[in-house]
């Protein structure tokens, strides 16, 4: 079983976030069963972002949250709690590595590559990638496969905003990516826990949907790296291992990526990972999630709550063979 959340969890509650409407682009340093019909989804909420220069973790100027499925009302997680509790095996297995440790990662200069199945193959600094698209505030619930879930104000860009600049050819049915890999920058990666670097991958159409998001900020700051910066993908209906950290390079595919958790163990981590209350993993039920800062555990919600925007997705698939 996972192992049980500290009880330090219960901390001094955070008023609602409000994340900000300018965000840098030139920093200095810096993761059902049922049947639900899909249903339309609010206009985005876009505000450009503003040259700056700020820390990891530095406060930013404010702005007003967005609504509908980009924003929740739902206590945000602290962000002292988002930031020291954390999957990023990278940097080592414990929670509190990624926090401890992250100060070897160096986001900057930072390279992105795209490419495979496009019209426009580019190698992009990531400040460049950042100033091609307005910023946005997305708060998001965030399901780990282990059985306890945050909520998250991320800073960022539709992915589907990228898709369409770099324009996948017919062949295209996949999008694979890329952690950075990098044993000097993540010790974690000096040991064979994983097969590195770390891969995962979405459907053309998963990828393409409004709610998946590519994050640069968190909770108004400049993302940290234990959170994933300088770039992370942000899939919020999927447990959060799909949700990849440190991405380096996105490659359209015709065929399904060969991903990292589904590669090290095919019976417990599938492709899809679709938060899924009626399928257990083998080692714990999924029913229910314990919610950092919470004492008492949580019904989970098919597609962690996000079942109108996406249940369409998957209609006439067996959610229990695609897990």
């Amino acid at each position: 079983m996972p192992p049980d959340l500290p009880e330090k969890a219960e901390t001094d509650p955070q008023a609602p976030v409000r994340p900000r409407r300018e965000f840098i682009r030139n920093a200095a340093l810096f993761t059902g069963t049922v049947a639900l019909l899909g249903g339309g989804l609010e206009a985005l909420t876009r505000r450009p972002g503003a040259a700056a220069e700020a820390a990891p973790g530095e406060p930013l100027a404010q702005a007003r949250r967005p609504l509908g499925p980009y924003d929740t009302s739902e206590a945000v997680t602290p962000y002292a709690q988002a930031t020291t509790y954390n999957n990023f095996y990278e940097f080592g297995t414990g929670k509190d590595d990624p926090a401890r440790l992250a100060g070897s990662l160096k986001p900057r200069p930072w390279t992105v590559l795209i490419d495979g199945e496009v019209k426009k193959p580019v190698r992009v600094d990531i400040d460049t990638l950042q100033s091609w698209f307005p910023l946005e505030d997305r708060i998001y619930r965030m399901r780990c496969v282990e059985g306890w879930s945050m909520v998250m104000p991320w800073l960022g860009f539709p992915l589907a905003a990228l898709l369409r600049r770099i324009e996948p050819n017919s062949k295209a049915k996949y999008v694979q990516f890329t952690a950075l890999h990098d044993p000097k920058q993540f010790p974690g990666q000096r040991g064979n826990v994983l097969d590195w670097p770390y891969v995962e991958g979405l459907r053309l159409d998963e990828a393409l949907h409004p709610l998946t998001f590519m994050a640069v900020g968190l909770q108004g700051r400049v993302l940290p790296g234990q959170n994933g910066a300088p770039l992370r993908l942000v899939v919020p209906w999927k447990y959060g291992f799909k949700s990849i950290k440190s991405v380096v390079r996105i490659t359209l595919t015709q065929k399904q990526p060969r991903t990292t958790w589904a590669l090290a163990a095919p019976d417990e981590y599938g492709f899809y990972a679709n938060v899924n209350p009626a399928v257990p993993h083998p080692r714990w039920s999924q029913a229910t999630e314990r919610r950092i800062g919470e004492l008492r555990r949580r019904p989970t919600l098919p597609f962690n709550g996000y079942a109108e925007q996406v249940a369409h997705l998957y209609k006439g698939m067996d959610l229990r063979r695609f897990f």
